[in-house]
């Protein structure tokens, strides 16, 4: 089962083939999504790495948190999951 990484503290100038390659090495990669500002299309500076498994995704968090890509230490860690949004139209009100 794939596992989500968020990756912090990305200097502007990385690309999210530039993250690919480095997140590569330690296991499949299934997606890169840079997070940009909803307003001015700008990179926020932090991403979600989906790894193919949680064991790749723990191998790649340990080996490069710290890292240092394009002048900035990275900030890897487990992404956390957002709960499901309620239904507020529900009978349990």
């Amino acid at each position: 089962m794939s596992k989500k990484l968020y990756v912090g503290n990305i200097n502007y100038r990385t690309s999210a083939d530039a993250l690919e390659s480095i997140f590569s090495e330690f296991g499949t990669v299934e997606s890169v999504s840079m997070v940009n500002d909803k307003y001015t299309g700008k990179f926020r500076g932090f991403s979600f790495v989906k790894m193919g498994s949680e064991i790749e995704a723990r191998t790649a968090m340990e080996s490069i948190n710290s890292h240092e890509v394009d002048g900035r230490q990275l900030k890897v860690s487990l992404a956390i999951e957002k709960n499901p949004k309620r239904d507020f139209n529900s009978s349990s009100l």
